[in-house]
């Protein structure tokens, strides 16, 4: 493979954008201030047919106020850590297990081989890879399996001369389009239908055709933005680290063939992959269960693949280096939450954005609430906790304006999903900006104009949706 023509490398500019710590400890503050202005309240939680705890709708009341105070302030960001401590683990734990995948040399020989095939028309590797991305979160929700898709193709894209951001927009466009407009999704289409007492993944017609469209234009803007890349790096939002990087990426040297032990070690992955899909399928494995699976895989592997024990300790205590970024701003984050929770504000946040909704025209109610729901969406990441949450008032809002409540879940997809890869409380998509080392201020550069794209057509989609009665 011909290396990459270099370029020199102008100082970089001072970042405008805070660090990311930065930014979320101001807003844990703002939050606090935020319990002593608006008033506290809270709604009542029942129990579902489904077994699902949810909001009663007409239950809220408001009630004395508690107000975050220095203290409660001081343990905000502990107990976001304490409270997110199974995903923070399960994130550095991946980190772990792919430094010692790469240390057997597994990655690098994939790698290799691949580059060889698509050494020509490198372009083409994107829709291959973005179509099965997408199609497998669309079936099955699981977008947190983004963390193994992106260091899995990382070294690949930049082998083919992409940088970092083609390799990550590759994997989370991919899976948000997806889990956005699932088609038997179950964590947020799922759990959104039941709650709204819809039939079970109903209106799956309209969600293919949506799918097809977004993630289509998704593909065709990560193909835009590599071409731009790979003729031009200086067109890399990431460009300041382009050639240092592409330094780094291993050459060329002929067709190598894989020894016994990486051949034994890759068939250990592959079984590793399918308790993987299993766990998440059929037992409703989340971060705890894949830690330990994650731990047992760098393991095995990397006693299989030829390393001594030190030298896979080692390889662990690297990757916990690389990720623990990402991994910490999940927990840090979620401060925001446990300060809104603890002032007793979140529930009054929500029955504010319901009356909203209400006072509102009836013929743009369901962008009100797809408005609506992604600012919710920012305090609630979770697909199936927003759900429960906010559901059990917008469809009864949509039985009072009109609309249907397949249109109010719709809403909800659209605003829970594509935030998901903008927002820095979601915490897989953190992890996934740490895993390829993109700064989240560089992340939003690149995809601010692909989101203002996918938001206009949301509009659309919803307003088609209103006037065609979509059940």
């Amino acid at each position: 493979m011909q290396k990459t023509e270099k370029h020199h490398i102008e100082p970089q500019k001072k970042s405008w954008v805070p660090h990311i710590f930065v930014l979320l400890f101001v807003l844990i503050f703002l939050a606090s201030l935020a319990t002593y202005i608006v008033p506290a309240g809270s709604y009542e939680r029942v129990t579902n047919e489904e077994g699902m705890e949810v909001i009663d709708p007409e239950s809220f009341e408001y009630i004395d106020r508690t107000p975050v105070d220095l203290f409660g302030f001081m343990l905000a960001i502990p107990n976001g850590l304490i409270e997110t401590a199974e995903i923070v683990f399960g994130i550095i734990i991946i980190g772990g297990m792919f430094a010692v995948i790469e240390r057997t040399g597994i990655i690098n020989l994939g790698v290799g081989k691949l580059a060889n095939t698509f050494a020509n028309r490198g372009l083409i590797v994107i829709p291959i890879l973005m179509i099965p991305f997408a199609l497998i979160t669309a079936f099955t929700s699981q977008i947190e399996l983004s963390l193994i898709y992106l260091p899995a193709i990382l070294p690949l894209i930049l082998r083919l001369g992409f940088d970092k951001v083609t390799a990550a927009a590759t994997v989370l466009i991919a899976t948000v389009a997806g889990f956005t407009l699932g088609i038997t999704s179950p964590a947020n289409v799922g759990v959104a239908q039941q709650v709204s007492q819809l039939p079970l993944y109903s209106g799956m017609n309209y969600r293919i055709i949506m799918l097809i469209t977004i993630l289509t234009i998704g593909i065709f803007y990560v193909m835009r933005y590599a071409k731009k890349v790979r003729d031009n790096p200086e067109l890399s939002v990431t460009y300041d680290e382009y050639e240092r990087i592409q330094n780094n990426v291993v050459e060329d040297n002929g067709e190598q063939k894989a020894t016994k032990r990486q051949i034994a070690a890759s068939f250990i992955l592959l079984i590793a992959f399918g308790v993987l899909i299993c766990g998440l399928l059929v037992h409703g494995w989340y971060f705890r269960e894949l830690a330990g699976l994650y731990i047992l895989t760098g393991v095995a592997v990397g006693i299989v693949g030829g390393l001594n024990g030190t030298q896979i300790a080692e390889s662990f205590v690297e990757g916990f280096k690389n990720i623990i970024l990402g991994a910490l701003v999940v927990g840090i984050a979620r401060g925001i939450a446990v300060v809104l929770n603890d002032g007793n504000i979140m529930d009054t946040l929500i029955y504010a954005a319901g009356n909203v909704v209400a006072s509102m025209p009836s013929e743009i109610t369901a962008v009100i609430m797809f408005v609506v729901q992604g600012i919710i969406n920012f305090f609630i990441p979770s697909g199936s906790g927003q759900a429960m949450v906010t559901m059990p008032i917008m469809s009864g809002l949509a039985d009072l304006s009109g609309v249907t409540r397949q249109v109010a879940v719709l809403a909800f997809l659209f605003g829970d999903g594509f935030a998901n890869i903008f927002y820095p409380t979601s915490g897989y998509f953190m992890a996934a900006l740490a895993i390829a080392g993109i700064a989240w201020e560089k992340w939003v550069k690149f995809i601010w104009k692909l989101l203002l794209i996918w938001y206009s057509l949301a509009i659309v989609f919803l307003l088609i949706a209103q006037w065609m009665n979509y059940t």
